[in-house]
């Protein structure tokens, strides 16, 4: 590991999946590495990022590394927890829902009990992380890796790791070059929804969670369909209200959603990608917006730690 004292390694995530909000979510071949480089004196950190969010995360005081250390820190009882400076890697978009935050959120946690040999379970470190990040759509995929059903309840957590996808089953990610604010994603949506939409959703989720469960694939296309946010959320970018639809028609596409708050497109595929990545792309393009595009692996492995102490 060179002269690192600790390094972590931590995927990009899809939350959703449709019918699955703030419940489910998949790890995805993307990844982020922080590395601790050097311990400081208490309360003292310096970082240094390289990637995506070079601008967005100089400011030290709003490093979600940083603070999500601090506070799991405190929530393990680290007494005269040290600083550190730090490195951040980042491939992984920001603001684009495919769970950066979740990144930092996790690997701030894993840095805390990792450096000061706190011991953590696997269940009270992914406590920690949902408590900071409010709910474990992201935070359950990016610990734990593949696909995870999570319930919270703001303070006890349930969790279930799902089998993985077939080896045929591509994860194709369209990402258009627009933001969207997850704070502004969640204002979108409506303070009540009728009661058919929410009886929709709930057959929706736990088709998809069944299906998922006994590799029933042929499913998914239900599974993931919606009524809670998407039609909401498809409004905050170019292309939103068009692109899901076409997608879902291609051949050998088992389904299609809005990765977490957006404005990334995620589908699910058998068979060769090519064509549902160029319609992606191309409706993007249609509406003014570049984008580009990932063909990604659906199983991936959770969040790593190596630690040189």
């Amino acid at each position: 590991m060179s002269d690192a004292i600790i390094k972590v390694r931590a995927p990009a995530t899809s939350a959703n999946l449709g019918a699955g909000f703030d419940t489910l979510g998949m790890a995805l071949s993307l990844y982020n590495i922080i590395t601790v480089k050097r311990r400081l004196p208490s309360g003292e950190f310096s970082s240094e990022v390289t990637g995506e969010g070079v601008r967005e995360l100089t400011d030290v005081s709003a490093n979600l590394v940083i603070k999500s250390y601090v506070e799991a820190c405190d929530a393990l009882g680290v007494k005269d927890a040290c600083g550190f400076e730090m490195h951040s890697n980042n491939v992984i978009p920001l603001s684009r829902g495919l769970g950066s935050s979740a990144t930092a959120v996790v690997s701030g946690v894993l840095i805390a009990n990792g450096m000061h040999r706190a011991g953590a379970s696997e269940a009270e470190l992914l406590r920690i992380m949902t408590r900071i990040e409010g709910h474990p759509d992201n935070v359950a995929p990016c610990f734990l890796g593949g696909m995870t059903v999570g319930c919270w309840d703001g303070s006890e957590l349930r969790y279930v790791r799902l089998p993985s996808l077939p080896a045929d089953m591509y994860v194709v990610v369209a990402v258009p070059d627009v933001k969207v604010k997850t704070s502004d994603a969640r204002k979108s949506l409506p303070e009540m929804v009728n009661f058919q939409d929410a009886v929709f959703n709930l057959g929706r989720a736990a088709l998809l969670s069944a299906a998922w469960a006994t590799g029933q694939w042929n499913m998914l296309s239900w599974g993931m369909d919606d009524r809670l946010h998407q039609q909401y959320r498809a409004k905050l970018f170019p292309g939103g209200d068009v692109i899901m639809d076409r997608v879902r028609a291609i051949p050998g596409c088992l389904g299609v959603a809005i990765s977490g708050s957006g404005p990334s497109v995620l589908a699910l595929s058998r068979g060769k990608p090519r064509k549902v990545a160029e319609t992606m792309c191309r409706t993007f393009s249609e509406h003014g917006v570049d984008s580009l595009f990932f063909v990604l692996e659906g199983n991936a492995d959770g969040a790593k730690i190596e630690v040189a102490l």
